[in-house]
């Protein structure tokens, strides 16, 4: 029997779920109000991969942190307490600031993803029909199609001609703006439809968007409504039908995040799937106010929703190349046996959304493993489908560790998987960063109604995952690794040298 010591905490023998708000202190309340508003404003100025990157960069640079290309530019040597950011194609980020340890020792990372699912406009799309102009799209990620018909939708993206010049497109968010609009059959027409699956009611090719009623004047035009927009879009951006063919224009809900309930405690907005972990991996680095010991590193990528492929996705190299780049400030030299153990020897949060228990629903969900509203952030040690497929299935160590973490720093915190077992799963970027033999799982906020146009958090949830992974950017790493085994390397040299 193990021996009981004095004045130790006692450990309660049953594990039992609490709601947050029971516990919650006066000043973590008082904060929680302050990081949810801080989050809505980024929410709403954030609809895109692309506007999330420039609303994270100006936050960066506020603070102080440098342009890594800049550094690489004059070979300014990096030191403890450095705070330098990397920037790749205007939709992926990664911030660092550096530890007091060599980055060899390895690093703190936080990774989540700014994409969300969507409506993209294709490259050839503008049709009429029927009296109406439309624009042609291809929806990006996993979407109940059905669920993006009937709403106002705004237009957000960018136009790249030929010469290299850039427009930005926002539509349908400020007061007074147009929106656009899919339509759906009214229930008097719809017998056949209603007879369909909710899968096979509304088809991809049927999610087109109405843009325009009103035809050209004085031309000779076959489809003068479709030319009438084109007059517009020339008038307002400077842009020919052409120029479609090399444009970036997303359909997302229009309007901004708004407060739930009598009691404001929740949030409901387009893209908390993974904009809320996003935000929240980014406040906990711009929090942090003392050099840490491990480098602390948040990493913000694109692609993640059609699975991590592209320059700009985790299954690209930019995150290994920056790392590289990093080191070879910190050393003067590149080696690559460093980078090596440096992302070996590294912990990762895959910051990423978990599905909460919903009370509609309850066949989906197996209660004794689920996440619910209020009850803290959400730690999965595994995802994938079905037999875990596509998961990293963190260890149970590095399960340990993370409990220690957020227990030390008062974190509310409970685990929870993505349905039951053959109902539900998914995947996040944890598969791309263990590759490396990172010890990696996934934590974020929960979500009801993910990949719907509006989904619902709960702010105590979204200010206890800012909480939880400040405090892991700034852990000193516990009990099984207290030491890196890089460090312990050069000990056990210093030591035999010693008996030299």
């Amino acid at each position: 029997m193990p021996k009981k010591t004095a004045g130790a905490k006692k450990t309660p023998l049953s594990y039992n779920r609490t709601n947050g708000y029971e516990k919650i202190s006066p000043l973590d309340l008082r904060k929680l109000e302050e990081t949810a508003k801080g989050y809505m404003a980024f929410l709403g100025s954030s609809k895109t991969e692309r506007e999330a990157h420039d609303e994270g960069l100006s936050l960066l640079q506020a603070a102080g942190f440098k342009d890594l290309d800049a550094l690489i530019a004059v070979r300014e040597k990096l030191k403890p307490g450095d705070k330098v950011y990397k920037s790749w194609y205007g939709k992926t980020l990664l911030a660092a600031i550096l530890g007091r340890r060599p980055l060899e020792d390895g690093l703190q990372i936080i990774g989540g993803h700014t994409d969300s699912p969507r409506l993209d406009v294709k490259q050839n799309p503008l049709y009429e029909g029927g009296e109406l102009a439309l624009l042609d799209t291809h929806y990006y990620g996993g979407i109940k199609k059905y669920q993006w018909t009937a709403l106002p939708l705004a237009l957000h993206g960018v136009f790249v001609k030929r010469d290299g010049s850039k427009i930005a497109v926002k539509v349908g968010e400020e007061p007074g703006d147009p929106v656009f609009f899919i339509s759906d059959l009214l229930p008097h027409m719809a017998a056949d439809q209603m007879k369909k699956t909710l899968a096979e009611g509304i088809e991809g090719e049927g999610l087109d968007v109405i843009v325009g009623s009103i035809p050209c004047k004085g031309k000779k035009q076959k489809e003068k409504i479709k030319y009438r927009v084109l007059e517009l879009l020339k008038e307002k951006y400077g842009v020919s039908e052409a120029d479609f063919l090399s444009a970036e224009l997303e359909f997302v809900p229009a309007g901004m995040p708004r407060e739930v309930g009598f009691d404001r405690s929740m949030i409901l907005g387009y893209g908390h799937d993974d904009r809320a972990c996003a935000y929240a991996a980014l406040r906990a680095l711009l929090d942090i106010e003392k050099t840490p010991e491990f480098a602390a590193c948040v990493v913000l990528c694109d692609k993640e929703e059609i699975g991590s492929y592209g320059a700009t996705g985790m299954e690209s190299n930019f995150f290994e190349n920056t790392v590289s780049e990093l080191l070879a400030l910190e050393k003067g030299a590149h080696e690559g046996l460093a980078v090596r153990r440096a992302l070996a020897r590294s912990w990762m949060i895959s910051a990423d959304v978990n599905s909460l228990y919903d009370p509609l629903y309850p066949g989906v969900s197996e209660k004794k493993n689920v996440s619910y509203i209020n009850q803290g952030t959400s730690l999965s040690k595994y995802g994938g489908a079905r037999g875990k497929s596509g998961s990293s299935d963190a260890n149970a160590e590095f399960v340990a560790e993370i409990r220690r973490i957020f227990d030390k720093a008062g974190v509310l915190w409970q685990t929870g998987e993505l349905g039951k077992v053959d109902a539900g799963g998914g995947g996040t970027i944890a598969l791309c960063m263990a590759r490396y033999g990172m010890c990696v799982i996934d934590c974020g906020v929960g979500v009801i109604s993910m990949h719907s146009p509006w989904e619902l958090v709960g702010k105590l949830d979204v200010y206890m995952s800012v909480k939880g992974f400040k405090a892991f950017l700034k852990d000193e790493r516990g009990s099984f690794s207290s030491r890196s085994s890089s460090q312990a390397l050069r000990e056990a040299g210093e030591g035999g040298r010693k008996r030299k």
